[in-house]
C-alpha cells in the first residue's frame, strides 16, 4: 500500500508540476500579447511603433542572455563557428525579426481575438512549407485538413466586424515567415546536430535581429519618433514589457523540456479561446457568431492536427520498444555464440 500510494503521489505530483508549466506558458504568453497590443494600440498608450518595441525586447533580452552565458555561466554556450553562424544563425535571425515585426504591427490594426484566429493557420503554413522543403511527407488525408482550417478561419475572417486588409496582409505575412523560420530551424539547425534552448537561441539569435531590423526601423520609425519630441522612455513600460518577453522564452524552455512540443500545443489552442474571451469581454472587441463559427472549424481541424502527430509519436515509440527486445535478443545469441567459439578452441588446444 505504502510503495502504491507512493508511486501514486509521485505521479500525482508529476502531473501538478506539468498543469503547473502549462499555467505558467499560457499566463506569460496571455500577457505579452495582451502587454503588446496595450502599448502598441492607438486607443490606449498610443506609442504605435512595432519596430522600436521589437528592437528594445531583443535588447533586452540578449543582454541578459549575454548575462547569463558569458558572465554568470549558468548556461553553456553552443560550440560554433563564424562560417556556420553566418550560414545557419543569420537566416533564422532574420526570418524571426520579420515576424515580430510584422506580428507587432498587426496589433495596431486588428482586434486580439481576430489575430488569435488568423494564427490558426501556423499548421498550414509550417506544413505546406514543409512539403516544398521535402521535410514533411504530401498526404492528400492531412492536405484536406489543412484547408478545413483554412476554410474556418475565411469564415472567421468573413464575420469579423473590424477587417482591416493592411493588418490581415501583416499578420499573414507574420504567419508565413514564422512557419519559414520553423521549418529552417530544421534544415539549418536540427538536421547538423545544432540544438539550442531559449537563453542560447536569444544569445546567438537576438543580436541577428537587432542587426536586421535596424534598416527598416532608421528608415520607417526614427523620423517619426524624431518628430514625436514629447516622447520619454517610460522604463517602468517597456521594463516590465521585455521581462514579461523573456520571462516567457523560460517558460517555453520549461514548458517543452518538462513535457513535451505537443503539450505546448494544446496549451496554445486554450490560451488563443481564454485571448477570445477576455478580448470580448475586458478590450471589448467585437466577437461575432461568424467569427465563432469560422473558429470554431479552424480549431477543430487544429486539434485533429495535434490528434494525428499525438498518434505518429506514439507509433514511433512503439516501433522502437518493439524492436528493442529483438536487438537485446541478436545480441545475447552473439555473446553465446561467441562463448561457444572461445570454449571449442579452449578444448581444441
Amino acid at each position: 500500500m505504502g510503495k502504491g500510494g507512493s508511486l501514486s503521489e509521485g505521479v500525482i505530483k508529476k502531473i501538478l508540476l506539468s498543469y503547473a508549466y502549462v499555467a505558467i506558458w499560457i499566463f506569460l504568453s496571455f500577457s505579452v500579447i495582451v502587454y503588446n497590443k496595450y502599448i502598441l494600440d492607438r486607443k490606449m498608450y498610443n506609442w504605435p511603433y512595432p519596430i522600436s518595441l521589437t528592437m528594445i525586447h531583443m535588447s533586452f533580452c540578449s543582454s541578459l542572455a549575454y548575462l547569463l552565458v558569458r558572465v554568470f555561466k549558468l548556461v553553456e554556450p553552443v560550440s560554433m563557428s563564424f562560417d556556420r553562424y553566418v550560414k545557419s544563425v543569420l537566416p533564422i535571425g532574420a526570418l524571426y525579426s520579420f515576424s515580430l515585426w510584422f506580428s507587432n504591427s498587426a496589433y495596431i490594426y486588428l482586434s486580439v481575438s481576430f489575430i488569435q484566429m488568423l494564427k490558426a493557420l501556423m499548421p498550414v503554413a509550417v506544413y505546406s512549407i514543409g512539403v516544398v522543403f521535402k521535410k514533411e511527407t504530401f498526404k492528400s488525408e492531412t492536405m484536406t485538413n489543412m484547408l478545413s482550417i483554412s476554410v474556418g478561419v475565411a469564415i472567421a475572417a468573413y464575420g469579423e466586424a473590424r477587417f482591416d486588409t493592411w493588418g490581415v496582409i501583416l499578420q499573414l505575412a507574420a504567419v508565413a515567415f514564422e512557419a519559414t523560420r520553423l521549418v529552417m530551424i530544421q534544415i539549418l539547425l536540427t538536421s547538423k546536430g545544432i540544438s539550442f534552448n531559449p537563453i542560447t537561441s536569444l544569445y546567438y539569435v537576438a543580436p541577428c535581429c537587432l542587426i536586421f531590423l535596424f534598416v527598416p526601423w532608421v528608415i520607417v520609425e526614427y523620423p517619426l519618433l524624431k518628430e514625436t519630441s514629447s516622447f520619454h522612455f517610460d522604463y517602468k513600460i517597456f521594463g516590465t514589457n521585455s521581462l514579461c518577453a523573456f520571462a516567457l522564452n523560460l517558460a517555453v524552455f520549461l514548458l517543452v523540456g518538462k513535457t513535451s512540443a505537443l503539450t505546448m500545443n494544446v496549451a496554445g489552442v486554450v490560451k488563443d479561446w481564454l485571448l477570445i474571451a477576455f478580448s470580448w469581454s475586458v478590450i471589448r472587441d467585437t466577437v461575432t457568431p461568424v467569427n465563432l463559427v469560422g473558429y470554431g472549424l479552424a480549431f477543430l481541424g487544429v486539434a485533429y492536427y495535434n490528434h494525428s502527430k499525438l498518434q505518429a509519436l506514439k507509433a514511433k515509440e512503439a516501433q522502437k520498444k518493439a524492436a528493442q527486445p529483438d536487438e537485446e535478443a541478436a545480441r545475447l545469441l552473439e555473446e553465446r555464440e561467441a562463448e561457444g567459439a572461445a570454449r571449442k578452441n579452449e578444448s581444441q588446444g
